[in-house]
């Protein structure tokens, strides 16, 4: 009689970091993430929320993400040391129709860089998050120059988002769980590129409009 043979299912679990300023929607981008909807006049977060979200990444690989919604009060970055140990991964989140927020999103990233990093000492990954992009006063300057502030702030990528009309919500959770993923593994993205060793992608979860995005080359 012939043995059946046993797929052995790998469990990942992932704390994953939402910060950014108040009123940046970053608790409207976990709600549409987890539950899939959105609340008109959702109410600023105090202190941290709590979400988590299970992806069935592949035929045997689960996902867990651990999402901690970190209030953008200026009080708040003064635990944000706690607040960010053990971090896998981080989303920034701006409003792209007010400057101000994405300066802010320099001053998260700064302050994240300062206090925490992988194992390995690199950098945790961020994946910027132009929150609003369905509003009508969307700034196109500021959406220009999100590849160089990407650089310049060492993100792996970013993406144009609407926690309302759902556009890039799990593409741009898809993409940092593969950041994750490979520096789970040990593997930068040039490792990667060169080995040709690649994480397979997620199944879709929405078919929701692709704006803009830029990412490194993997």
């Amino acid at each position: 009689m012939a043995r059946k043979s046993t797929t052995l299912c790998t469990d990942k679990l992932f704390k994953v970091l939402v910060i950014g300023d108040m009123g940046v929607g970053k608790s409207s981008i976990i709600l549409r993430y987890v539950n899939k909807r959105f609340q008109e006049g959702y109410k600023s977060s105090i202190g941290v929320d709590f979400a988590l979200k299970t992806i069935e990444w592949d035929s045997s690989t689960v996902v867990r993400l651990q999402l901690w919604d970190i209030a953008g009060q200026e009080r708040y970055k003064k635990m944000s040391r706690v607040y960010y140990k053990g971090a896998m991964g981080v989303l920034v989140v701006f409003d792209v129709t007010n400057r101000s927020t994405l300066e802010a999103a320099s001053e998260w990233k700064q302050d994240l860089d300062s206090k925490v990093c992988l194992d390995s000492g690199r950098p945790v990954p961020a994946v910027l998050l132009a929150n609003k992009c369905d509003m009508t006063g969307r700034d196109r300057d500021v959406v220009s120059s999100l590849d160089d502030f990407c650089t310049d702030n060492c993100f792996v990528g970013w993406f144009e988002t609407s926690a309302k009309e759902n556009i890039n919500i799990d593409e741009a959770g898809a993409f940092l769980v593969k950041q994750m993923m490979l520096c789970d593994a040990g593997l930068s993205s040039e490792e990667d590129n060169r080995d040709g060793i690649k994480v397979s992608q997620p199944p879709r979860e929405s078919q929701s409009q692709t704006l803009c995005c830029w990412r490194p080359q993997l």
